[in-house]
């Protein structure tokens, strides 16, 4: 079946055809003719699948009829992170060439005013993250009374980030006469929920099991030690080893470890970038955008890249860690052996990491398979001994430098210390509180060495 089969219009067909594509994704081929009747629908396919154009196309055929009114738009897309949002804003700027549409972009990280000021032109597509979109309605600046389609994308990664409330608030801010596309690969029980409360006898398209793998991501497991420096020695050796690798992106559990195994694999002379989610918004986006244009080869990021992001032809995912939940393990290597090419995902396997391997493997219905890869030589040879602090100290401490113990340009003359000074120049105050110790044993009553404030008569209370 191709294109011209499903309904859309004249422009879209073309916009399509400009970018090359003749025959639609099966999540599309089923999608689109029951968007564009105005049914609710309910789409679960893997990641990589083409869900986003199975919505955008048709919508952007919908909106060719009527106006957007300021503050009032006319569709609203929900998605679960920043990068995603400007991902599907991209969709609509190449599917929607040549015609009036306006869209909006709420996402975090930009100033409010600018946003505020697309808003009040009349917005006939906006796609937002949640957060951002209740303050922007929290603030007057906003209304959804004149939602036609709500189109909730990601949930399940949504559910992740605790998102379900937002979610479910954003429903009740919307015309209940609205059009519903719910998108999502995988279907835990509270993602049940949402759809049967919000849904409106949808139609439910299911071109893969949920939580499937692609067949065409070879996937495997390489076991190292429990020391985090041999699983970054271990990283390398496979890096430098892979056949056909083009580029890769290298998936941490934590933020911090992005940035340690981004300094690492720098330090080692790999082109690298960074991508995670306390960067700010402009770093995140140069770091995509010079993956996705090759600039980078490399790219270490946590899961905020795991979902949804369509870049085509990743050959190889790392899992640098194995994610402590089996769903995102799906979505990362769905990063790989996307549009029917070949991809390859590795995951480096610690002794601590059998229990979420065995989890996965339960979700996905298959074992992972062990590389045969030679372990990393680790040196054996003990570290020496620490010295003595004290020791440590006279040998290795040297003199500071005479701009050191000045102060606004000009050396001041060092003072002596007590020790230094003779006796006579000795504040009074030093003698009398501590009178010099002496070796020599005392007389049974004799308590000349002791300080002075030791023999101070006790008061009893009373």
């Amino acid at each position: 079946m191709s294109f011209s089969n499903l309904g859309l219009s004249d422009k879209v067909l073309a916009a399509v055809a400009a970018t090359g594509y003749t025959n639609p994704t099966p999540i599309q081929e089923q999608a689109i003719p029951h968007v564009l009747s105005r049914r609710d629908v309910l789409g679960i396919a893997q990641t990589g699948t083409g869900k986003t154009a199975a919505f955008t196309l048709p919508m952007i055929t919908l909106l060719e009829k009527g106006r957007a009114r300021a503050l009032m738009p006319r569709t609203l897309i929900l998605e679960p992170t920043r990068e995603l949002a400007a991902q599907v804003k991209e969709n609509f700027d190449k599917y929607g060439a040549g015609q009036k549409l306006n869209v909006a972009l709420l996402i975090g990280g930009v100033s409010f005013g600018d946003q505020d000021l697309k808003l009040s032109r009349g917005v006939d597509v906006l796609i937002a993250t949640p957060g951002r979109l209740l303050d922007h309605t929290e603030r007057g600046k906003l209304l959804l009374t004149g939602i036609e389609v709500l189109v909730i994308d990601e949930a399940d990664r949504m559910l992740d980030m605790g998102f379900i409330p937002d979610i479910e608030r954003i429903c009740k801010l919307v015309p209940f006469t609205r059009q519903t596309l719910f998108f999502t690969a995988t279907m835990p029980p509270e993602i049940r929920r949402i759809t049967e409360t919000f849904l409106h006898n949808p139609v439910k398209v299911e071109v893969s099991k949920p939580a499937s793998t692609a067949v065409t991501v070879t996937q495997s497991q390489v076991g190292v030690g429990r020391e985090a420096h041999e699983k970054r020695e271990m990283l390398r050796q496979l890096l430098r080893d892979a056949k056909d690798l083009k580029n890769a992106i290298i998936f941490c559990n934590r933020k911090r470890d992005v940035a340690v195994v981004y300094k690492s694999l720098q330090k080692h002379g790999f082109s690298v970038g960074a991508l995670h989610g306390d960067m700010d918004q402009s770093a995140r986006m140069a770091a995509l955008d010079q993956f996705r244009k090759g600039e980078l080869p490399l790219l270490v990021a946590s899961d905020v890249a795991a979902r949804g992001l369509d870049i085509p032809e990743v050959s190889h995912v790392f899992n640098f860690d194995v994610p402590h939940h089996p769903d995102d393990y799906v979505h990362r290597i769905g990063r790989t052996g996307r549009a029917g090419r070949l991809g390859t995902a590795i995951s480096l396997v610690s002794p601590a990491d059998q229990k979420s391997v065995a989890a996965i493997e339960k979700l996905i219905g298959q074992p992972i398979a062990h590389s045969d890869v030679a372990p990393v030589a680790v040196s054996n040879t003990p570290r020496p001994p620490k010295e003595p602090r004290a020791e440590r100290a006279s040998e290795d401490r040297k003199p500071k430098r005479e701009s050191q113990r000045s102060r606004g340009g000009r050396n001041r003359t060092r003072k002596p210390e007590a020790a230094e000074m003779p006796v006579a120049a000795q504040p009074a105050s030093i003698g009398r509180a501590m009178p010099p110790l002496s070796r020599e044993p005392h007389e049974p009553g004799d308590h000349s060495h002791l300080p002075a404030f030791l023999l101070r008569p006790i008061r009893a209370r009373g």
